[in-house]
Protein backbone atom coordinates (compact mmCIF):
# COMPACT_ATOMS: atom_id res chain seq x y z
CA UNK A 1 0.00 0.00 0.00
CA UNK A 2 1.60 3.31 -0.82
CA UNK A 3 2.18 5.85 2.25
CA UNK A 4 -0.44 8.47 3.28
CA UNK A 5 1.52 11.64 3.10
CA UNK A 6 0.95 13.39 6.35
CA UNK A 7 0.71 17.19 7.08
CA UNK A 8 -0.19 17.73 11.02
CA UNK A 9 -0.95 21.59 12.15
CA UNK A 10 0.02 22.02 15.48
CA UNK A 11 2.17 19.09 15.82
CA UNK A 12 3.50 19.84 18.94
CA UNK A 13 0.42 19.86 21.08
CA UNK A 14 -1.68 16.78 22.87
CA UNK A 15 -3.23 15.65 19.81
CA UNK A 16 -0.20 16.78 17.77
CA UNK A 17 1.81 14.76 19.34
CA UNK A 18 -0.11 11.31 19.96
CA UNK A 19 -0.83 11.96 15.99
CA UNK A 20 2.86 11.27 15.90
CA UNK A 21 2.67 8.32 18.46
CA UNK A 22 0.81 6.45 15.86
CA UNK A 23 2.25 7.58 13.36
CA UNK A 24 5.46 6.22 15.16
CA UNK A 25 3.71 2.56 15.26
CA UNK A 26 3.04 2.27 11.76
CA UNK A 27 6.15 3.98 9.98
CA UNK A 28 5.34 1.65 6.64
CA UNK A 29 2.20 3.20 6.42
CA UNK A 30 2.61 7.23 6.88
CA UNK A 31 5.37 9.25 5.70
CA UNK A 32 5.78 13.06 7.35
CA UNK A 33 5.16 15.58 5.02
CA UNK A 34 4.80 18.44 7.00
CA UNK A 35 4.58 20.01 10.86
CA UNK A 36 3.94 22.96 12.29
CA UNK A 37 4.06 24.85 15.80
CA UNK A 38 2.64 28.14 17.14
CA UNK A 39 6.08 28.50 19.30
CA UNK A 40 7.39 25.20 20.70
CA UNK A 41 10.63 25.65 18.61
CA UNK A 42 12.47 22.79 20.36
CA UNK A 43 10.16 20.13 20.44
CA UNK A 44 9.19 20.82 16.21
CA UNK A 45 12.67 20.52 15.74
CA UNK A 46 13.16 17.41 17.47
CA UNK A 47 9.98 15.75 15.69
CA UNK A 48 11.20 17.25 12.79
CA UNK A 49 14.92 15.27 13.04
CA UNK A 50 12.77 12.10 14.00
CA UNK A 51 10.88 11.76 11.56
CA UNK A 52 12.41 13.41 8.89
CA UNK A 53 9.76 16.11 8.15
CA UNK A 54 10.06 17.32 4.52
CA UNK A 55 8.79 20.68 5.80
CA UNK A 56 8.26 22.46 9.24
CA UNK A 57 6.43 25.62 9.76
CA UNK A 58 7.02 28.12 12.84
CA UNK A 59 4.09 30.27 13.11
CA UNK A 60 6.02 32.54 15.55
CA UNK A 61 8.34 34.29 13.29
CA UNK A 62 10.83 35.03 15.97
CA UNK A 63 11.80 31.62 16.40
CA UNK A 64 12.25 30.75 12.86
CA UNK A 65 16.37 31.75 12.62
CA UNK A 66 16.85 29.41 15.73
CA UNK A 67 14.46 26.55 13.67
CA UNK A 68 16.69 27.22 10.13
CA UNK A 69 19.75 26.94 12.10
CA UNK A 70 18.92 23.90 14.24
CA UNK A 71 17.79 21.79 10.96
CA UNK A 72 20.47 23.87 8.64
CA UNK A 73 21.81 19.91 8.20
CA UNK A 74 18.95 18.20 7.61
CA UNK A 75 16.94 17.72 4.01
CA UNK A 76 14.09 19.46 6.01
CA UNK A 77 12.63 23.17 4.55
CA UNK A 78 12.02 25.42 7.14
CA UNK A 79 8.88 28.06 7.13
CA UNK A 80 7.93 30.92 8.94
CA UNK A 81 4.18 32.70 9.55
CA UNK A 82 0.69 31.41 9.05
CA UNK A 83 0.63 32.20 5.12
CA UNK A 84 2.88 29.55 4.72
CA UNK A 85 1.38 26.93 6.27
CA UNK A 86 -1.59 27.80 4.32
CA UNK A 87 0.33 27.31 1.46
CA UNK A 88 2.05 23.89 2.14
CA UNK A 89 -1.18 22.49 2.96
CA UNK A 90 -2.46 22.92 -0.43
CA UNK A 91 0.82 20.97 -1.64
CA UNK A 92 0.36 18.05 -4.21
CA UNK A 93 3.04 16.38 -1.54
CA UNK A 94 0.17 16.45 1.28
CA UNK A 95 -2.55 13.55 1.21
CA UNK A 96 -4.21 14.06 4.73
CA UNK A 97 -4.11 17.03 6.95
CA UNK A 98 -4.68 16.77 10.60
CA UNK A 99 -6.21 19.92 12.35
CA UNK A 100 -5.06 19.89 15.85
CA UNK A 101 -4.34 23.80 16.02
CA UNK A 102 -5.85 25.20 19.39
CA UNK A 103 -8.47 27.70 18.90
CA UNK A 104 -9.45 30.04 15.78
CA UNK A 105 -6.08 30.02 14.15
CA UNK A 106 -6.93 26.61 12.84
CA UNK A 107 -9.50 27.88 10.65
CA UNK A 108 -6.97 29.20 7.79
CA UNK A 109 -4.93 26.71 7.03
CA UNK A 110 -8.07 24.07 7.62
CA UNK A 111 -9.92 25.75 5.15
CA UNK A 112 -6.68 25.95 2.60
CA UNK A 113 -6.54 22.31 2.78
CA UNK A 114 -10.24 22.14 2.20
CA UNK A 115 -10.01 24.28 -0.69
CA UNK A 116 -7.38 21.91 -2.41
CA UNK A 117 -9.46 19.02 -1.68
CA UNK A 118 -7.14 17.57 0.69
CA UNK A 119 -8.68 14.43 3.06
CA UNK A 120 -8.61 16.45 6.62
CA UNK A 121 -8.45 15.05 10.04
CA UNK A 122 -10.05 17.66 12.42
CA UNK A 123 -9.58 18.11 16.00
CA UNK A 124 -9.85 21.62 16.17
CA UNK A 125 -13.09 22.18 16.64
CA UNK A 126 -13.34 25.77 16.95
CA UNK A 127 -13.00 25.58 12.88
CA UNK A 128 -16.85 24.49 12.78
CA UNK A 129 -18.04 26.44 15.50
CA UNK A 130 -16.54 29.59 14.24
CA UNK A 131 -17.42 29.02 10.61
CA UNK A 132 -19.56 25.71 10.46
CA UNK A 133 -21.64 26.71 7.69
CA UNK A 134 -18.81 28.18 5.49
CA UNK A 135 -16.32 25.30 6.24
CA UNK A 136 -19.11 22.22 5.63
CA UNK A 137 -20.08 24.04 1.99
CA UNK A 138 -16.31 24.09 1.34
CA UNK A 139 -15.96 20.73 1.99
CA UNK A 140 -18.81 19.72 -0.40
CA UNK A 141 -17.42 22.30 -3.07
CA UNK A 142 -14.48 20.58 -3.67
CA UNK A 143 -15.87 17.25 -3.05
CA UNK A 144 -13.67 15.92 -0.17
CA UNK A 145 -14.02 14.99 3.81
CA UNK A 146 -13.54 15.77 7.25
CA UNK A 147 -12.66 12.98 9.14
CA UNK A 148 -13.74 13.73 12.98
CA UNK A 149 -10.88 13.38 15.79
CA UNK A 150 -12.53 14.71 18.97
CA UNK A 151 -13.33 11.58 20.77
CA UNK A 152 -16.94 11.80 20.65
CA UNK A 153 -17.47 13.27 17.07
CA UNK A 154 -15.42 9.72 15.89
CA UNK A 155 -17.82 7.77 17.94
CA UNK A 156 -20.67 8.99 16.60
CA UNK A 157 -19.27 8.74 13.03
CA UNK A 158 -18.26 5.12 14.07
CA UNK A 159 -21.78 4.34 14.87
CA UNK A 160 -23.21 5.87 12.06
CA UNK A 161 -21.19 3.54 9.65
CA UNK A 162 -22.93 0.53 11.59
CA UNK A 163 -26.36 1.90 11.21
CA UNK A 164 -26.14 1.92 7.37
CA UNK A 165 -27.93 4.87 6.64
CA UNK A 166 -30.79 4.23 8.58
CA UNK A 167 -32.76 7.32 10.16
CA UNK A 168 -31.59 8.37 13.37
CA UNK A 169 -33.87 9.91 16.05
CA UNK A 170 -30.95 11.78 18.00
CA UNK A 171 -27.08 11.79 19.01
CA UNK A 172 -26.11 11.19 22.46
CA UNK A 173 -22.96 13.33 23.51
CA UNK A 174 -21.04 11.91 26.75
CA UNK A 175 -18.79 14.20 29.01
CA UNK A 176 -16.92 13.21 31.64
CA UNK A 177 -18.30 16.10 33.85
CA UNK A 178 -14.69 17.46 34.21
CA UNK A 179 -13.15 17.80 37.41
CA UNK A 180 -16.22 19.99 39.32
CA UNK A 181 -18.44 17.23 38.45
CA UNK A 182 -18.81 16.42 41.86
CA UNK A 183 -17.89 20.16 43.62
CA UNK A 184 -21.08 22.34 44.98
CA UNK A 185 -21.13 25.64 43.07
CA UNK A 186 -20.16 27.50 45.77
CA UNK A 187 -16.61 25.62 45.82
CA UNK A 188 -16.17 25.61 42.57
CA UNK A 189 -16.60 29.87 42.16
CA UNK A 190 -13.68 29.67 44.23
CA UNK A 191 -11.53 27.42 41.82
CA UNK A 192 -8.58 28.48 40.69
CA UNK A 193 -7.28 27.18 37.17
CA UNK A 194 -4.50 24.46 38.68
CA UNK A 195 -7.87 23.08 39.93
CA UNK A 196 -9.43 23.29 37.03
CA UNK A 197 -6.66 21.76 35.02
CA UNK A 198 -6.51 18.32 36.73
CA UNK A 199 -9.29 16.61 34.72
CA UNK A 200 -9.93 13.37 35.96
CA UNK A 201 -9.88 10.93 32.99
CA UNK A 202 -8.17 12.60 30.07
CA UNK A 203 -5.10 14.23 29.02
CA UNK A 204 -5.30 17.49 27.37
CA UNK A 205 -3.33 20.99 26.40
CA UNK A 206 -4.57 23.65 29.12
CA UNK A 207 -7.25 25.73 27.09
CA UNK A 208 -9.57 22.33 26.11
CA UNK A 209 -8.89 20.79 29.75
CA UNK A 210 -10.54 24.52 31.27
CA UNK A 211 -13.28 24.30 28.26
CA UNK A 212 -14.12 20.75 30.00
CA UNK A 213 -14.05 22.33 33.52
CA UNK A 214 -16.66 24.59 32.17
CA UNK A 215 -18.00 22.19 29.96
CA UNK A 216 -17.73 25.03 27.40
CA UNK A 217 -16.23 22.42 25.64
CA UNK A 218 -19.17 19.81 25.21
CA UNK A 219 -21.17 22.77 24.26
CA UNK A 220 -18.62 23.44 21.43
CA UNK A 221 -19.20 19.60 20.61
CA UNK A 222 -22.64 20.23 20.09
CA UNK A 223 -21.80 22.83 17.44
CA UNK A 224 -19.38 21.00 15.74
CA UNK A 225 -22.06 17.66 15.41
CA UNK A 226 -24.58 20.01 13.64
CA UNK A 227 -22.38 20.08 10.89
CA UNK A 228 -20.48 17.08 11.51
CA UNK A 229 -23.74 15.09 10.92
CA UNK A 230 -26.14 17.93 9.25
CA UNK A 231 -28.38 17.32 12.46
CA UNK A 232 -30.67 19.75 14.26
CA UNK A 233 -29.32 21.13 17.94
CA UNK A 234 -32.87 19.93 19.27
CA UNK A 235 -31.74 16.56 18.49
CA UNK A 236 -28.18 16.60 19.97
CA UNK A 237 -28.42 15.06 23.66
CA UNK A 238 -25.05 15.82 26.08
CA UNK A 239 -25.53 13.13 28.92
CA UNK A 240 -22.43 12.68 31.82
CA UNK A 241 -20.91 9.61 31.55
CA UNK A 242 -18.32 10.03 34.25
CA UNK A 243 -16.15 6.79 33.59
CA UNK A 244 -15.15 8.44 30.34
CA UNK A 245 -16.15 4.55 28.22
CA UNK A 246 -19.04 5.19 26.40
CA UNK A 247 -17.18 8.11 23.92
CA UNK A 248 -20.96 8.64 22.28
CA UNK A 249 -24.37 7.15 21.23
CA UNK A 250 -26.48 7.37 18.52
CA UNK A 251 -30.28 6.17 18.94
CA UNK A 252 -32.40 5.26 16.13
CA UNK A 253 -36.41 5.61 15.20
CA UNK A 254 -36.51 2.81 16.48
CA UNK A 255 -35.22 3.17 19.64
CA UNK A 256 -32.13 1.25 19.27
CA UNK A 257 -28.95 2.93 20.09
CA UNK A 258 -25.98 2.26 19.36
CA UNK A 259 -22.59 3.19 21.42
CA UNK A 260 -18.95 2.94 20.84
CA UNK A 261 -16.99 2.29 23.86
CA UNK A 262 -13.38 2.67 24.44
CA UNK A 263 -10.49 3.84 27.32
CA UNK A 264 -10.06 7.34 27.25
CA UNK A 265 -7.35 7.77 25.00
CA UNK A 266 -7.39 10.25 21.85
CA UNK A 267 -4.95 7.96 20.28
CA UNK A 268 -8.24 5.44 18.96
CA UNK A 269 -10.02 8.04 16.94
CA UNK A 270 -6.58 9.94 15.80
CA UNK A 271 -5.62 5.89 14.80
CA UNK A 272 -9.22 5.73 12.73
CA UNK A 273 -8.91 8.57 11.40
CA UNK A 274 -4.98 8.73 9.73
CA UNK A 275 -5.74 4.83 9.01
CA UNK A 276 -9.91 4.55 7.67
CA UNK A 277 -11.57 2.74 6.53
CA UNK A 278 -8.42 0.25 8.21
CA UNK A 279 -8.10 -0.20 11.81
CA UNK A 280 -4.79 -0.45 13.48
CA UNK A 281 -2.96 -1.10 16.94
CA UNK A 282 -2.22 2.08 18.87
CA UNK A 283 -0.70 0.76 21.71
CA UNK A 284 -3.95 1.49 23.85
CA UNK A 285 -5.22 -0.57 27.05
CA UNK A 286 -8.24 -2.89 26.04
CA UNK A 287 -11.49 -3.08 27.92
CA UNK A 288 -12.34 -5.59 30.67
CA UNK A 289 -15.59 -5.40 31.44
CA UNK A 290 -15.62 -7.47 33.97
CA UNK A 291 -13.10 -5.54 36.22
CA UNK A 292 -14.71 -2.29 34.54
CA UNK A 293 -18.02 -3.28 36.81
CA UNK A 294 -20.67 -0.30 35.62
CA UNK A 295 -20.79 2.41 33.63
CA UNK A 296 -23.22 5.44 35.19
CA UNK A 297 -25.04 8.35 33.76
CA UNK A 298 -26.20 11.86 35.00
CA UNK A 299 -28.15 14.82 33.50
CA UNK A 300 -25.51 17.81 33.13
CA UNK A 301 -26.02 20.58 35.86
CA UNK A 302 -26.52 23.97 33.75
CA UNK A 303 -26.78 25.72 36.71
CA UNK A 304 -23.43 24.47 37.57
CA UNK A 305 -22.10 25.12 33.94
CA UNK A 306 -24.24 27.47 32.00
CA UNK A 307 -21.83 27.69 29.37
CA UNK A 308 -23.59 24.48 28.25
CA UNK A 309 -26.47 26.53 27.67
CA UNK A 310 -25.02 29.03 26.20
CA UNK A 311 -23.64 26.97 22.92
CA UNK A 312 -27.07 26.04 22.54
CA UNK A 313 -28.42 29.45 22.68
CA UNK A 314 -25.51 30.55 19.98
CA UNK A 315 -26.48 27.22 17.92
CA UNK A 316 -30.04 28.18 17.53
CA UNK A 317 -29.31 31.77 16.94
CA UNK A 318 -27.09 30.87 14.23
CA UNK A 319 -25.31 33.28 12.08
CA UNK A 320 -21.88 34.71 13.38
CA UNK A 321 -23.37 34.07 17.15
CA UNK A 322 -21.26 30.51 17.58
CA UNK A 323 -17.94 32.64 16.34
CA UNK A 324 -18.30 35.30 18.68
CA UNK A 325 -18.52 32.67 21.75
CA UNK A 326 -15.96 31.12 20.65
CA UNK A 327 -14.09 34.55 20.69
CA UNK A 328 -15.39 35.40 23.50
CA UNK A 329 -14.46 32.39 25.21
CA UNK A 330 -10.92 32.15 24.05
CA UNK A 331 -10.25 35.49 25.62
CA UNK A 332 -11.68 34.56 28.64
CA UNK A 333 -10.07 30.91 29.18
CA UNK A 334 -6.81 32.66 28.58
CA UNK A 335 -7.56 35.27 31.60
CA UNK A 336 -8.89 32.74 33.92
CA UNK A 337 -5.28 30.22 32.94
CA UNK A 338 -3.58 33.84 34.30
CA UNK A 339 -5.45 33.96 37.20
CA UNK A 340 -6.89 37.38 36.03
CA UNK A 341 -10.64 36.19 36.28
CA UNK A 342 -12.54 34.10 38.65
CA UNK A 343 -13.83 30.88 36.86
CA UNK A 344 -17.64 31.83 36.93
CA UNK A 345 -16.22 35.03 34.86
CA UNK A 346 -15.95 32.73 31.76
CA UNK A 347 -19.55 32.20 31.26
CA UNK A 348 -20.26 35.65 32.54
CA UNK A 349 -17.93 37.37 29.85
CA UNK A 350 -19.48 34.88 27.04
CA UNK A 351 -22.68 36.07 27.90
CA UNK A 352 -21.91 39.14 27.90
CA UNK A 353 -20.34 38.76 24.56
CA UNK A 354 -23.07 37.21 22.93
CA UNK A 355 -25.66 39.64 24.10
CA UNK A 356 -24.20 42.33 23.06
CA UNK A 357 -23.37 41.14 19.55
CA UNK A 358 -23.41 42.88 16.32
CA UNK A 359 -25.38 40.13 14.69
CA UNK A 360 -24.68 38.67 10.94
CA UNK A 361 -27.52 35.89 9.69
CA UNK A 362 -25.32 34.73 6.88
CA UNK A 363 -21.73 35.71 7.59
CA UNK A 364 -19.09 35.67 5.03
CA UNK A 365 -15.38 34.57 5.97
CA UNK A 366 -14.54 38.66 5.93
CA UNK A 367 -17.34 38.50 8.85
CA UNK A 368 -16.19 36.04 10.68
CA UNK A 369 -12.73 37.15 11.11
CA UNK A 370 -13.99 40.97 11.95
CA UNK A 371 -16.67 39.44 14.37
CA UNK A 372 -13.34 37.07 16.01
CA UNK A 373 -11.34 40.52 16.01
CA UNK A 374 -14.34 43.01 17.82
CA UNK A 375 -15.53 40.20 19.90
CA UNK A 376 -12.17 39.53 21.46
CA UNK A 377 -11.61 43.07 22.15
CA UNK A 378 -14.99 43.48 23.88
CA UNK A 379 -14.17 40.29 26.32
CA UNK A 380 -10.68 41.78 26.80
CA UNK A 381 -12.17 45.52 27.84
CA UNK A 382 -14.97 43.22 30.18
CA UNK A 383 -12.14 41.42 31.94
CA UNK A 384 -9.79 44.78 32.32
CA UNK A 385 -13.08 46.13 34.33
CA UNK A 386 -13.55 43.28 36.29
Amino acid sequence: MKKRRIAILGSTGSIGTQTLDVIRRHRDMFEVELISARSSADLLIAQALEFDAANVVICDERKYPAVKEALADSDTKVWAGIDSLCDLVRSAEVDMVVGAMVGFSGLRPTLAALEAGKIVALANKETLVAAGSIVTRTMREHKTVILPVDSEHSAIFQCLLAAQGNEVEKIHLTASGGPFREWERSRIAGAKAADALKHPNWSMGAKVTIDSATMMNKGFEVIEARWLFDIAPSRINVVVQPESIIHSMVEFVDGAVIAQLGHPDMREPIGFALTFPQRVSVGNRKLDFAQLGKITFQEPDQRKFPCLRLAYEAIEKGGNAPCALNAANEVAVAAFLKDAISFYDIPKINEMCLDGLDFVEEPTMEDIFETNVAVARKASSIISKL
